[in-house]
Formats: C-alpha cells, structure tokens, sequence
C-alpha cells in the first residue's frame, strides 16, 4: 500500500498486477507532508523487525484496502483518492509461477509442472503448509469492506494498465510520471497454453468472486 497524504491518493497493492511499476513511479509523491519524517521513522523501524511489521506501525506492501478503512479516521480515508489494478486470474497464477521458480526456486522444488502447481494451491490433496506467495488470496478481498461493500474509488487493468495508469493520475490530479517496466516477465508464453479443462476449472472455482466481480474469463 503506498498512501500520499499530501496528494490525497492511496493505492492498494495486489501482488503480481504491476504494483511494483506503480509504487516506483508514484514513490516521490509520499513526501512533502508535514508528518512526514514521522512516517519515515515509523517505517524504518517496522522493516527492521523480524518478521517485518512485528511492531503494527505501518501498512504492509500488500494491505487491503479495509485495514486502512479501519485505521484511519473516517474523513482521512473518505478524502483518498483510492486506486487499484487487478489481472486475469488465470494469467496471474502463471506469472506467480515463473516468478517463485525465477526468484524463489527452492519454494517451487517440490512441482515439476504448472500443473503440480495449482494442484498443491487449489486441488483436492492441497498442501495448506506449503508457502507459496499470496497470489491465491482473492483480489476481490482487498478492494471491499467486512459486508462486501466496494470501498476503493477506481479499479485499474492490468491488461490496460499504462491507460489506466493514466486514468488514475488524471483523477488524483497530477502529471503522470513515466511507468518502468519492473519485473517484466520474458520466460513465458500465453497464459491459454498452461492450462488443461481441469486446471483452467481450479482457478475458475477458486476465483469465483473475482471473476463475478471484475468481469474476467478465461
């Protein structure tokens, strides 16, 4: 979650929907607020806990839009501009896997397929101790309230993201800042090729809510 309280904008993070391009290009619009050599303390002491934000003082990378719902006043909240992107589910669990087998391969040891990998995510034998990364919690959970209830003002596309980047500049009024490429996968191909019917119905299944809610399909 990166928040601008001199801006008034607050963007929630979804792993693995370009979050780390946007937080680069907006990273300069955090300061120039009266609080913030506060916030800046506040933010080196959580990273140097272990596990990180042991202390409580801080949004993590990846907070849902309700834990800044409940944490900040009601009129502070009510003021941000908040801002989301959200990705196919389907190709999102492709890019989770090239990302852990490229940058965490010994959480990946253990499948030898794309296959493999859903099923110990989302299968009948799923492994609940096996650690992957959180790109199986539901993307629709970050941008609603504990009732369901929508509580973020704009969702962005990844598959239209510099557009929709663009979008959400425009209504937090500022000049949009150019959007790096980070983290650009080149070691995959289309997200259509990875699936058989069975594991293309896993994810369908598992991101039932997403799909309803955003409008995705295979």
């Amino acid at each position: 979650m990166l928040i601008s309280y001199k801006h008034n904008f607050m963007f929630v993070h979804i792993a693995k929907t370009g979050g780390t391009s946007i937080r680069a290009a907006l990273r300069g619009y955090r300061w120039g607020w009266p609080y913030t050599p506060v916030l800046a303390l506040c933010s080196l002491a959580s990273q140097m806990t272990r596990p990180r934000h042991k202390l409580g003082i801080k949004f993590p990378r990846h907070a849902k839009a309700i834990a800044a719902r409940e944490m900040l006043p009601a009129e502070v909240y009510d003021n941000l501009f908040k801002f989301v992107v959200v990705r196919n589910p389907w190709d999102l669990q492709v890019s989770s896997y090239h990302h852990l087998k490229r940058e965490h391969p010994q959480v990946v040891a253990r499948v030898d397929s794309f296959e493999a990998f859903l099923d110990l995510k989302f299968g009948a034998e799923r492994d609940y101790n096996f650690l992957l990364d959180i790109s199986a919690e539901l993307q629709s959970d970050y941008v609603v309230d504990l009732h369901g209830n929508l509580i973020v003002d704009y969702i962005a596309r990844y598959e239209s993201l510099e557009a929709d980047f663009a979008e959400a500049c425009r209504r937090i009024g500022i000049s949009q800042p150019p959007l790096p490429h980070h983290r650009k996968a080149s070691d995959r191909t289309h997200y259509r090729e990875y699936y058989s019917d069975r594991t293309r119905e896993l994810v369908a299944h598992h991101y039932a809510a997403d799909i309803e809610r955003f409008g995705y399909g295979f």
